[in-house]
């Protein structure tokens, strides 16, 4: 299936602006959660703390992302996606700034836990948004949107690094809350109330959480949780010391290059991804990526120069393509009446855990074992393949 193919289904019954709006919203809420690894070296000094400090904040905001991610689940069902992804780009803006004004490492520390928190609410909304959209193409649109917030997480990380030298780290985070209220603005107008007369009834509350554990319970929904946690624990730990990995070798400004060219790499796994998975089957398609990620990453210590890196870059940034194909087979799995609120559960649990991957590179980090910490994340990415290779076909009741 060709890409204007594509892209003109997922236009198609006037659908392209809740995609658009979704995938901007997307944009600034993953990038701005790569500009502190961006600008790390420079935060670290600011408020002196070690590699160890910075993987904490790291941590925390990811953690707090997690948290959020099953009061979110749960709001989509009862308030709909519309109110939820606008007061998440609304909270997020005034959090960034909370974030580029703290005096203090605790002070910044809270400043992280407010933009996870705020960036939360989005994810879930952003999924079931657009599963409920795209029910025929919900790989593709899910893998455009994601490609999307790659592009920003190139673009934003980037731009941090080529300003943090003539512009106080502070400005450069801050600086991203008048986008985000524009944002906000856009996604209000343009994503639409959800239909309360299709949506599915919700159980009594003392059925829910039953129905919800037998749903995460069943076998393809438990192997595909416990493959992407551990995606999620390698990413996290390499995307936030990428560029401090790379910049005792190289100027910041190129190793800032290099993590944008594996977001850019990375939305093009995404948006092929995504479209992938739905003609050939998902399980080809995560085993595959992350068996190549396990290899890329594992190299990373032994590769030396520019260029080679910048390809490996690339390879690593493959990776990426996991989570539209993920997303799309675990809210397929789910049942409609607990999608919400069982994926929210899911969302917490996996991010929860993968977001100690940044404190675990910086503890070793600060042990000089910065190099076997990167060998560990490709052992960790290659059990993931092995449980992926298991993974039962998406239409399997199991």
């Amino acid at each position: 299936m060709g890409v204007r193919t594509t892209a003109a289904r997922l236009r198609a019954g006037g659908r392209g602006p809740v995609l658009v709006a979704i995938a901007t919203g997307w944009v600034f809420v993953l990038g701005g959660r790569f500009l502190v690894p961006a600008v790390l070296p420079q935060v670290t000094s600011t408020l002196s703390v070690g590699n160890l400090g910075g993987g904490v904040a790291v941590t925390v905001i990811w953690a707090a992302y997690a948290l959020m991610q099953s009061p979110a689940g749960a709001l989509v069902d009862r308030l709909g996606e519309r109110r939820l992804l606008t007061g998440s780009l609304l909270l997020s803006a005034g959090s960034v700034a909370v974030l580029g004004l703290a005096p203090a490492f605790l002070a910044f520390l809270g400043g992280c836990a407010a933009f996870g928190f705020a960036t939360g609410l989005y994810g879930p909304a952003r999924g079931t948004a657009l599963a409920r959209t795209f029910p025929s193409d919900d790989g593709a649109a899910i893998g455009a949107t994601l490609a999307a917030g790659s592009v920003g997480s190139a673009v934003l990380p980037f731009l941090a690094g080529a300003l943090v030298g003539s512009v106080s780290w502070r400005l450069v985070v801050a600086g991203l809350a008048p986008p985000l209220l524009v944002v906000a603005a856009f996604a209000w107008y343009s994503v639409p109330e959800r239909d309360g007369s299709a949506a599915p009834e919700t159980p009594p509350a003392d059925e829910l959480l039953g129905d919800v554990l037998r749903a995460v319970q069943r076998r393809r929904v438990a192997v595909a949780v416990a493959a992407v946690t551990l995606m999620l624990f390698a990413f996290q730990g390499l995307s936030a010391f990428y560029v401090t990995y790379l910049a005792r070798s190289m100027d910041q400004r190129v190793a800032a290059g290099l993590f944008a060219l594996l977001f850019l790499a990375g939305a093009v796994a995404q948006l092929t991804g995504g479209a992938l998975a739905d003609r050939y089957g998902a399980r080809v398609v995560l085993t595959g990526t992350s068996a190549v990620g396990a290899v890329a990453v594992g190299a990373v210590p032994f590769v030396d120069g520019v260029l080679p890196l910048a390809a490996l870059s690339v390879v690593i940034g493959t990776r990426l393509a996991i989570a539209p194909v993920s997303n799309a087979y675990l809210i397929a799995a789910l049942p409609d009446a607990v999608t919400g609120t069982a994926w929210g559960m899911l969302r917490t649990a996996f991010f929860l855990l993968g977001a100690t991957g940044s404190t675990v590179v910086g503890a070793m980090a600060d042990r000089a074992l910065f190099d076997e910490a990167f060998l560990l994340l490709a052992g960790v990415t290659a059990i993931a393949a092995a449980l992926y290779a298991f993974l039962p076909p998406r239409d399997q009741s199991a």
